[in-house]
């Protein structure tokens, strides 16, 4: 009895650290349930009309809420500006929308979304013939579901792989949309306004 008594003594001692190392290691996650980030990059653009492409820059704002049975639910906004006219059209957008965080680690975050907001269509330098109509430019609502991942490369910083598949409305098209695929890469911040330990 007395033997066991020392096994059991002994086995809650070997366990406690990893129980305060677990604990530690929670904390930071206890007290910051929500996160905000912001990110840049740059963009390539295949537009969906007529093989016309763009360069162009992407920045946005992820308000990530708290965790859901594994994942974590984002709020983003985000915008991309073409650094020029293109050829055929160029494309410039502003969307909101929901993204899910599906993390693997403590530094890779898959995710998916869904946008959608505001687009405009600019026609090239001097518009597109279509059906008789020259046209200057368009204006209509954009929806972009899309896939990336973020990897983090230190407490604030990562890196970013993101594609956006568009549906674009008022087009000078038979079916009067065109489809468009965004493919961009950059650069994470991730604001902390949750500082603890006195750090």
């Amino acid at each position: 009895m007395k033997q066991d008594k020392v096994v059991w003594s002994l086995a809650l001692l070997l366990a406690m650290p990893g129980w305060v190392c677990a604990a530690e290691a929670q904390s930071p996650t206890a007290i910051q349930r929500m996160q905000l980030s912001a990110f840049g990059g740059v963009s390539g653009v295949y537009t969906g009309l007529s093989g016309g492409k763009n360069f162009s820059v992407t920045a946005g704002v992820d308000l990530a809420l708290p965790p859901v049975v594994h994942l974590r639910p984002t709020v983003e906004v985000r915008g991309t500006y073409p650094t020029d006219h293109g050829l055929v059209d160029s494309q410039e957008s502003a969307l909101a929308g929901l993204r899910v965080d599906f993390p693997v680690g403590h530094r890779l975050h898959p995710y998916g979304d869904f946008l959608l907001g505001r687009g405009q269509m600019n026609y090239g330098k001097f518009g597109y013939l279509y059906n008789n109509f020259q046209y200057i430019l368009t204006t209509t609502v954009v929806y972009s579901p899309g896939a990336g991942i973020d990897f983090d490369i230190g407490d604030h910083f990562g890196v970013k792989a993101d594609v956006q598949f568009q549906r674009w409305g008022s087009t000078p098209t038979s079916s009067g949309t065109i489809y468009s695929k965004v493919g961009t890469a950059g650069l994470v911040y991730r604001f902390d306004f949750n500082r603890y330990g006195g750090r």
